[in-house]
């Protein structure tokens, strides 16, 4: 669906991109992954080329992107926050712009419909919450019923309730056989709906491919509280002795780095050492921690800075 071959960008001294080979799959949810700064918005714009790379070549559905009129036609796109005319009807601002690029109108309560928003298409967009605008920036991305769609950062300033609307509206879409590429800094909320995903930082690319392989790196513990606290000196003992390594937790809590199919064993050894416990749960690195473990923390400064930088610099291209 997509590919690129040592896609870079620098804006001065600053390389936003930086020599970035991809081989995107068709078909579900893919997630694009980074800090701020990181450059996810850049290597977006330059697959809509509205961002010209400095070296690098990249196609998108099969056709370069030094000639995106090729593909424009099957790709639709979300960047930063939708623009609507307020006092217009969400119907009436679709169907403006299914005019403007040659499209059938019936597109429009099809897409309405898709996103969930054929009940207040009559509406005003100036009603709409932040949630229900996304939605029908969506929706407008879906004019050209696309094979591709990409959006960046699609649940940006949205309440839980609203990510959760847009999760389920991705995940739809997703379903239904179309690529869409996510970008996000939450990895969280890429990893809940996302089977594929690209991490970049600092415009590097630090992983690419299922979800699945990224969390084979993910490490596993149990975690137990005795019954009483006094008991935790006895039961870090009895517990090490069978070879697990077992570390404290606060002024209860042990932590044993074991997997899942443990945690009856551990529970166990504890009852044949007298001791009752009254906690005992399992926990499973998240997605940002395994990268976070991978690639080392980000410097927050740094990420700071280059988020601006480039920001200032992309909008500037993208004006020209």
């Amino acid at each position: 669906m997509i590919t690129t071959e040592g896609l870079t960008r620098r804006f001065g001294s600053l390389t936003a991109v930086d020599q970035l080979d991809l081989d995107l799959p068709a078909g579900g949810v893919v997630g694009l992954v980074g800090p701020n700064g990181s450059g996810k918005s850049t290597l977006i714009r330059m697959l809509l080329g509205l961002v010209t790379p400095s070296d690098g070549t990249a196609t998108v559905l099969g056709e370069r992107i030094d000639d995106p009129t090729a593909y424009a036609g099957q790709v639709g796109a979300l960047i930063e926050s939708p623009a609507f005319v307020p006092g217009l009807s969400a119907r009436a601002n679709l169907a403006s712009l299914a005019a403007l690029r040659g499209l059938p109108r019936t597109r429009v309560d099809e897409v309405l419909e898709t996103v969930g928003l054929s009940g207040r298409g009559s509406e005003p967009v100036r009603r709409f919450s932040l949630g229900m605008k996304q939605r029908l920036g969506i929706a407008a991305a879906l004019l050209p019923d696309p094979d591709l769609l990409i959006l960046d950062e699609p649940t940006n300033g949205l309440d839980p309730a609203g990510i959760v609307e847009i999760r389920r509206l991705l995940q739809h879409l997703g379903a239904e056989g179309r690529t869409v590429v996510v970008s996000s800094h939450l990895m969280s909320e890429i990893e809940s709906i996302c089977s594929y995903i690209v991490v970049i930082r600092f415009g590097v690319l630090a992983f690419a491919g299922p979800i699945a392989e990224l969390m084979a790196h993910a490490t596993t513990s149990v975690e137990v509280a005795p019954e009483r606290d006094s008991d935790r000196p006895a039961l870090q003992d009895a517990l090490t002795e069978q070879g697990w390594q077992v570390d404290p937790q606060g002024e209860v809590t042990l932590r044993i780095a074991a997997n899942e199919g443990d945690a009856a064993s551990i529970n166990r050894h504890a009852a044949d050492a007298g001791i009752t416990l009254r906690a005992l749960s399992v926990h499973r690195d998240s997605l940002e921690t395994v990268f976070l473990a991978m690639t080392g923390r980000d410097d927050g400064e740094l990420a700071a800075a280059r988020g601006a930088a480039l920001r200032s610099d992309v909008d500037r291209e993208v004006a020209r």
